[in-house]
């Protein structure tokens, strides 16, 4: 495998709509605790060149400045404790038998075409430029603080082919497994949100890139860039947003344009862990030509304490809507229950929302646990 190269470009002001951002939420994936912050800055500006994890490049102490909104004190936590549920009630998890699930083998493709199967939750395996990406790999059946997955892993371990690179959103149990990880060789590139580097690298992974939003690396014939989300981070009791979080755009070669303009290229975007913001359509202005949008649509309920870090089903079409994107398949539901909607709503709310905003019933890869789709030439 060749070593990754890496293309930074320096970014205009701030956007005048982080100000005028939504209320507080939280995601269930860990407590974050109470935190005062910073009004958001809205985009950052990289340095010249992105570094390698443990070549030299120092991040801030903190993204809290990244936040969308605060993250929830007492009086959130003191409602949640009366009114919050965390699963669904016996009646939404009826449908636990119905969730689909149909693994199957994953397809023959070639650097031409591009091919998505859906592991399960946010995991994914992306066929592109010839190389093989795992997104947000969780192959584990129970992860900290969470009970254990509903649905088994839609693609066996042992069917993958050689795995060529990972990219990592953000640092959440359900989206960042070591256990997972460990199955792979420490020489496989990592590519990860800033700050997140040296989890990596003490654990023995050798090839880590961290990238700021709006960077780029590139490997072999694809690039990855890393942008925003509307979310945070935290993994443990004293590291609440330090490491960022984000989404990755992956196209394979065919975009000669620097701006990152889609050229002949083919385009994934895989959202990672969000809510609905303005980031959307700023991505969607950076990255024209998106073939296909990998939404979250699941752990949305109770909508007041989740709304800022989960897209529910409508704003997730909407979200696609935004970036432009051609088509789009849902994730982060139907595998782990982080959240009170019955298990089955987000997919009937997510066709019913697509076919409101009078989109081909085509275009929405309402994939089965297991399932894959193939982008053609």
């Amino acid at each position: 495998m060749t070593q990754p190269q890496f293309r930074s470009r320096r970014l205009p002001g701030p956007d005048a709509e982080a100000a005028s951002a939504p209320g507080p939420g939280r995601a269930q994936e860990g407590s974050p605790g109470r935190l005062r912050t910073a009004p958001p800055r809205a985009e950052p500006v990289p340095p010249a060149e992105p570094l390698a994890s443990g070549r030299g490049r120092r991040w801030p102490r903190s993204f809290e400045d990244r936040l969308t909104a605060p993250l929830p004190g007492l009086r959130s936590f003191a409602r949640f404790a009366r009114e919050g549920a965390v699963r669904p009630g016996r009646e939404g998890l009826a449908d636990v038998p119905r969730i689909p699930y149909r693994p199957e083998p994953l397809p023959a493709v070639d650097a031409r075409q591009v091919a998505v199967s859906w592991a399960g939750h946010a995991s994914w395996v992306i066929r592109i430029g010839g190389l093989t990406v795992l997104a947000d790999p969780v192959w584990s059946r129970r992860i900290l603080g969470t009970p254990a997955r509903v649905t088994p892993v839609g693609v066996p371990w042992d069917a993958l082919p050689p795995v060529d690179a990972v990219v990592i959103s953000h640092n959440h149990y359900d989206h960042l497994d070591l256990p997972t990880l460990r199955r792979l060789p420490a020489d496989t590139p990592m590519f990860v949100p800033g700050g997140l580097g040296r989890w990596f690298s003490r654990r023995g992974f050798r090839r880590v890139t961290e990238l700021d939003w709006w960077e780029s690396a590139r490997l072999k014939g694809v690039r990855l860039d890393f942008v925003p989300a509307h979310h945070w981070s935290k993994r443990t009791l004293t590291d609440t947003c330090r490491s960022l979080w984000g989404g990755w755009m992956l196209t394979a070669d065919g975009d000669a344009d620097d701006g990152g303009g889609a050229g002949d290229g083919r385009r994934v975007y895989f959202a990672g862990d969000t809510g609905y913001g303005h980031w959307f359509r700023r991505i969607g202005e950076r990255y024209p030509g998106i073939d296909l949008a990998l939404m979250p649509i699941g752990a949305y309920d109770p909508r007041w304490w989740l709304r800022d870090v989960h897209c529910d089903p409508e704003e997730a079409v909407r979200a696609t809507l935004d970036v432009g994107a051609r088509r789009m398949a849902p994730m982060h539901w139907g595998t782990f229950l982080l959240s009170s909607e019955p298990v089955m709503e987000p997919l009937h709310r997510v066709r019913d929302a697509w076919a409101a905003a009078g989109r081909a019933r085509e275009d929405l890869w309402d994939l089965p646990v297991g399932g894959s789709r193939i982008l053609g030439d």
